[in-house]
C-alpha cells in the first residue's frame, strides 16, 4: 500500500465464501483479477489427510473459480474488456514426490482456466495461467529449504536456478496488458526449463 497509493488492500480467508463475496463485490469495479493465494500441504500420496485436501482446493481452486465469478460478472455488467491470471505451477504439468494434493489442485486449476478463457471470451475477458517453477517466496523457501531436496530440483532445471518473484511479476504483467491482446486459454510457463528436461 505504501508503494501504490491508489491500491486498497483487502484482507480476508479465500475459503469463506460468504466474506469472499462480499469484500471483493465491495471492492470493483475491475478490469484486471490475478488469482495468486495458494497452500501447499505436501505430504506422501499414503498420508494426505481429508483436511489437507479439502485445505488445498478451497484456496487453490475453489477461491479462484468464486473471485473469478465475482469480478468477471462486474466486467460483464460494465460492458468493458478484462483480463484474468491465474497462478498455476508447473506442478499441474509434472508429477512431484509429496505434492499428491498440490500438483492436483494445479492440474484443476489449469482446466478451469481454460473453460474461462472459453467461456468468458465473447465478453472480452482474456483468462490465462502463469505456470512457475518454484518461486522464492516465504513458501518457496520453506518448502526447499532442504539443500538435498533443492539441489535434486534445480539439477533438472536447464538455467540452473530456482524463479525468482520478479520473473513471474513481469510474466503476469505481460498476460495483462494489451502486448498479448491475441493470447487467451494459455499457460505461460516459467520454470527455467523444468518442463523439458
Amino acid at each position: 500500500a505504501p508503494q501504490c497509493p491508489g491500491i486498497e488492500p483487502l484482507c480476508l480467508d479465500l475459503a469463506d465464501w460468504e466474506a469472499a463475496e462480499a469484500a471483493v463485490a465491495a471492492a470493483g469495479p475491475f478490469e484486471l483479477l490475478v488469482n495468486n493465494a495458494a497452500v501447499a500441504e505436501l505430504e506422501p500420496f499414503l498420508a494426505v489427510t481429508r483436511a489437507a485436501l479439502e485445505r488445498s482446493f478451497d484456496v487453490n481452486l475453489h477461491a479462484v473459480l468464486h473471485v473469478s465469478q465475482i469480478v468477471a460478472r462486474q466486467m460483464i455488467a460494465q460492458g468493458v474488456p478484462g483480463a484474468i491470471v491465474n497462478v498455476s505451477s508447473q506442478a499441474s504439468q509434472r508429477a512431484l514426490r509429496d505434492h499428491a494434493v498440490y500438483c492436483s489442485t494445479k492440474s484443476a486449476l489449469d482446466m478451469l482456466s481454460k473453460v474461462m478463457a472459453l467461456e468468458l471470451g465473447p465478453h472480452k475477458i482474456r483468462v490465462n495461467t502463469v505456470n512457475p517453477t518454484v518461486v522464492m517466496t516465504d513458501m518457496g523457501r520453506i518448502n526447499w529449504s532442504d539443500p538435498q531436496k533443492s539441489a535434486a530440483m534445480i539439477n533438472r532445471i536447464p538455467l540452473g536456478k530456482f524463479a525468482e518473484v520478479d520473473d513471474v511479476v513481469n510474466s503476469i504483467l505481460f498476460l495483462l496488458s494489451d502486448k498479448s491482446a491475441m493470447t487467451t486459454g494459455s499457460s505461460l510457463v516459467v520454470d527455467g526449463g523444468f518442463l523439458v528436461s
